[in-house]
């Protein structure tokens, strides 16, 4: 068992942000994790997992079963989720398929909070009639966060189309030039659409939270 000093919750960060503390479970040890459910567990406190393996679940859930809600896609798992909320309407939106893990990432974040979101999957700019068939859906939302590798080319599309506040998540996913999604990055960094914000490269969780914080503004 790990030493309780190895963790230190703060089960006091959503009142001072609006965003509760999420677990970063890559590099974690099995002991640290166990540690932490245990105290989330005791303390009956909420809390969402990212990162989170297959192995590493499989090992929480014997200790604790049915302690922790696990999505293998997206690798994050939850306990005690809020109660879905009414909510003004927003998307994820992915270039392709392979872009799913980290479009995943988002939506299990703003489930987590009880916020539901439209799914816009596979649209990306190489067959734009798959993003102009959806305009009218993507026009009625207040927030987009759109995820999107190689060029990442579909946040400056959608950011000429649509009045949303978009949220653009640059993923590894290409070849060769794309350098683990640094081309994607630099691409969304100097996008001619005004008003994109860009996220860390596959960081879903951060463009849910910074979704979520815009949606704590309305409240």
């Amino acid at each position: 068992m790990s030493d309780i000093k190895d963790v230190n919750l703060d089960f006091d960060r959503e009142s001072r942000t609006g965003l509760a503390e999420a677990v970063f479970c890559q590099g974690k040890s099995d002991d640290q994790l166990e540690t932490i459910c245990r105290t989330i567990m005791d303390a009956e406190r909420p809390m969402l997992f990212t990162r989170l393996s297959n192995n590493q679940f499989s090992v929480l859930e014997q200790k604790f079963p049915g302690t922790l809600e696990y999505d293998e896609v997206s690798r994050t798992a939850y306990h005690l989720p809020r109660e879905h909320k009414a909510s003004v309407p927003l998307a994820v939106v992915t270039g392709g398929s392979t872009d799913l893990p980290v479009a995943r990432e988002a939506l299990r974040t703003l489930q987590f909070y009880g916020h539901e979101a439209l799914e816009v999957h596979d649209v990306g700019v190489a067959g734009l009639w798959r993003i102009t068939e959806r305009l009218d859906e993507l026009r009625a939302c207040k927030i987009i966060i759109c995820v999107a590798g190689m060029d990442a080319a579909l946040p400056t599309v959608l950011g000429g189309l649509v009045p949303a506040a978009l949220i653009a998540v640059p993923t590894s996913v290409g070849y060769g030039m794309v350098k683990g999604g640094e081309t994607a990055l630099r691409s969304l960094l100097v996008s001619c659409a005004p008003g994109v914000t860009v996220t860390n490269i596959d960081n879903g969780y951060g463009a849910a939270s910074a979704a979520i914080r815009i949606l704590n503004s309305f409240s």
